[in-house]
């Protein structure tokens, strides 16, 4: 039995945030609560308890948190710059757990810190948590990008109802890259085993691919040939992304993040770090069977 009983999940309404709640109520070993901006209109399933708080005070934030073992942020780039405040009002709630946003790249490569650099609010965060250690314990899960969602949204260059996928790089970079799922099976494994993953980086990943092995997949699946383009190189889209950044525009993370994960470079691959996939316990996920069910819906 874990030693965290009462979880807020803080995000839960974006990408990742469902699957990870789902996960939290089947395992039915926790009271899942969602923390909601006050006067948001975000639903969330029956059995959460929703608390709304305002996230620009502390106060606010802390008393939402009490009686919390554990808090998961999934907040987005938007609220990267946030996290010290969360973490603040966690440590003042007494919370034993705080497992920042991080479900992206490879954070402590400083290659990839120096090509996306919006990365470095999450690392501040972590690096915050670790001066804190003395009054709260952290776990940061490294994922890559989100496998089924990537395709699923167009995010890795393929436009399901055309057929048609822009390569970068001509598509032979490799990444490393996990399905929502199974990322929510890696957080319900992290609160139920604490000590395993105390103040620790966690990697988990479900495949190491290219845009091509997808492509190859799509096309055998499909039983068609797909339109390949080739889109602007991975070094041109990590220009093109920064410039938008610099301008105040966050959307320009995402050309930064594709163009460095998805490039030359193998950047977005980080299974020399030591997968956690059999430490904690998840299961083998099928990759032409992912693929299958986001293109077919079956």
């Amino acid at each position: 039995m874990s030693e965290f009983k009462n979880v807020v999940v803080i995000g839960a309404s974006g990408s990742l945030g469902p699957h990870v709640l789902e996960a939290l109520l089947e395992s039915s070993s926790f009271n899942v609560t969602a923390l909601s901006r006050q006067g948001s209109n975000s639903t969330y399933p029956s059995g959460v308890k929703v608390v709304h708080a305002d996230y620009s005070s502390q106060d606010s934030l802390t008393a939402a948190f009490k009686g919390q073992d554990a808090v998961l942020s999934f907040v987005g780039v938007q609220g990267f710059k946030d996290q010290q405040r969360l973490i603040d009002a966690a440590i003042a709630a007494g919370v034993k757990r705080f497992i920042p946003s991080e479900y992206g790249g490879n954070t402590r490569d400083e290659r990839v810190l120096s090509q996306i650099t919006i990365a470095a609010l999450k690392v501040n965060a972590v690096k915050y948590l670790q001066s804190k250690e003395d009054q709260i314990s952290w776990t940061a899960i490294i994922t890559g990008i989100f496998f089924d969602w990537g395709i699923r949204v167009g995010f890795f260059g393929f436009d399901i109802a055309s057929n048609t996928v822009s390569l970068i790089d001509d598509g032979k970079p490799t990444w490393s890259t996990t399905n929502l799922a199974q990322i929510a099976r890696a957080v319900v494994k992290v609160l139920e085993k604490p000590d395993l993953a105390k103040n620790q980086y966690v990697y988990i990943s479900d495949f190491q691919t290219s845009q091509r092995a997808i492509l190859d997949a799509a096309e055998k699946i499909t039983g068609q040939k797909w339109t390949v383009k080739n889109e602007e190189t991975g070094k041109e889209l990590r220009e093109r992304g920064g410039a938008i950044l610099e301008t105040g525009d966050l959307s320009g993370a995402w050309d930064m993040i594709r163009g460095c994960s998805f490039g030359a470079g193998d950047l977005g691959n980080f299974e020399a770090e030591g997968l956690w996939n059999d430490k904690l316990g998840l299961p083998k996920e099928n990759f032409e069977e992912t693929i299958k069910t986001v293109l077919t819906g079956q």
